[in-house]
């Protein structure tokens, strides 16, 4: 013989609750996935992967040949306006540091405003300094440059150089 509170609890319970503490327990059945239906799901996701994976990455390449030119106008602008403050563009020895870091000579160190960037240099998108030189091609006064993904001069893609390029060698 139970108890009162026990009947009272059991009134108190849910429907669905009751029903399945009454069953004994051979009969309450824990269903899950077979292997052959995690095999045939994991088939698909392989092939949406094999479909899909190689479309995502070509925009991430072209993402970052976009970034790279966009870095190197930046820079330009910055070396433009250095140019206008000092009165002539960085040397070759000088470099992009230049923009971040007085010149040594006091006459061009008094006319000197920057820095001209918020930070430090920023690398290109492949992790590779972007180049300065001086003349630039198609009568350039300075070259400002990514060597592209394989940080190389040449290439085709995303490999090819990006920016204002140095004149031919």
């Amino acid at each position: 013989m139970r108890p009162p509170e026990s009947t009272h609890l059991r009134r108190s319970m849910p429907m669905f609750i009751r029903s399945i503490s009454q069953r004994p327990r051979h009969f309450i059945l824990v269903r899950g996935f077979t292997l052959l239906e995690m095999l045939v799901v994991l088939v698909i996701i392989g092939l949406l992967a094999g479909l899909v994976g190689p479309r995502l990455f070509s925009k991430v390449d072209q993402s970052k040949v976009t970034a790279a030119t966009t870095q190197a106008k930046m820079l330009r602008g910055s070396v433009e306006s250095l140019r206008l403050d000092i009165g002539r563009y960085p040397t070759a020895e000088e470099g992009l540091g230049l923009l971040n870091k007085a010149p040594a000579d006091p006459a061009l160190a008094a006319r000197w405003r920057g820095p001209y960037l918020d930070g430090a240099l920023p690398e290109d998108p492949w992790a590779h300094p972007y180049q300065y030189a001086v003349p630039g091609a198609d009568s350039q006064p300075f070259a400002l440059y990514s060597l592209g993904s394989d940080g190389k001069r040449g290439g085709q893609g995303d490999a090819a150089d990006l920016g204002v390029l140095p004149a031919s060698q």
